[in-house]
């Protein structure tokens, strides 16, 4: 029953790139343990990912592509599309939007951006979720949030600003020792010259205005330089292109912003917190 599930689940591009190894395979003439030895599987791991028992993992695309691909580059065109199919399903369209922008202005309120958490506090945060995922569908998801990390070294640069409600700082996701390292990974992000990190603090509402109140956004700028919105709660996620509704969205973030720390006074913070500063 396992077996029929996974096949089940399998998306198109795995699917794609099982049936192009099979084939490339079987044209040199070369057996499932012949090919597994030259990648450094077992001939039950060839046999697995052609049988769509388990899906083809990046790992292995990098070994097909070197001992199959005969410097066509076809697995590694596969990589991206198979690592999209890996992520649930409302976040894919966003997920290829986000890794090409041009910049993005981020807001997070209840826990640390995905594309800035740390492998310990994204593995905590997706496996302590509702329903349960199994230990394997968490990894897959934690190598896939982990892969969106390119996008700070990516050429041409891509801008990157992000406002932290202070709580987020201060929820022990993962326990203690997470989060410390969780806020000093967010303080290595924070001096990078295409970052800008800003803590929007606890006591933002003193004045009977908090413009954080409607939750989480991403702002995208894309590389033809439009504008898009994207939200998610529960589960659900919206995409946002009317130019209306994201200039209001532009605007609710840039008071978000103005009642936010300057990033000096945001740095010092995260570092006390992460007791990094004496």
């Amino acid at each position: 029953m396992a077996r029929a599930e996974n096949k089940e689940t399998v998306g198109p591009a795995a699917r794609m790139a099982a049936s192009v190894a099979k084939r490339l395979r079987l044209k040199r003439g070369w057996t499932q343990e012949y090919l597994g030895a030259q990648m450094g599987f077992t001939g039950a791991a060839i046999s697995a990912m052609e049988r769509l028992i388990h899906p083809v993992s990046d790992d292995m695309l990098v070994q097909l592509e070197r001992v199959l691909g005969g410097g066509t580059g076809i697995f590694d065109e596969m990589r991206e599309l198979v690592r999209l199919e890996k992520l649930p399903e409302q976040f894919r369209e966003y997920a290829s939007i986000e890794q090409k922008a041009v910049a993005l202005w981020l807001y997070a309120n209840h826990v640390v951006h995905g594309l800035f958490q740390t492998e310990g506090y994204a593995h905590a945060l997706i496996a302590g979720g509702h329903p349960e995922p199994t230990p394997e569908r968490t990894d897959e998801l934690v190598v896939a949030r982990m892969d969106r990390k390119k996008l700070f070294d990516r050429k041409p640069v891509c801008q990157i600003e992000l406002i932290l409600d202070e709580s987020v700082l201060r929820r022990p996701i993962g326990g203690e020792e997470v989060l410390r390292e969780q806020l000093l990974y967010l303080a290595e992000c924070a001096r990078r010259k295409n970052v800008n990190l800003q803590v929007l603090p606890l006591d933002a509402g003193l004045g009977g205005e908090y413009a954080g109140d409607r939750g989480m956004m991403n702002l995208v700028e894309t590389p033809e330089h439009d504008h898009v919105t994207f939200l998610e709660i529960q589960g659900e996620s919206l995409l946002i292109t009317d130019r209306t509704k994201v200039s209001i969205h532009r605007q609710r973030y840039a008071k978000i912003r103005a009642q936010a720390l300057d990033p000096r006074r945001s740095l010092g913070l995260i570092e006390e917190l992460a007791g990094a500063r004496r």
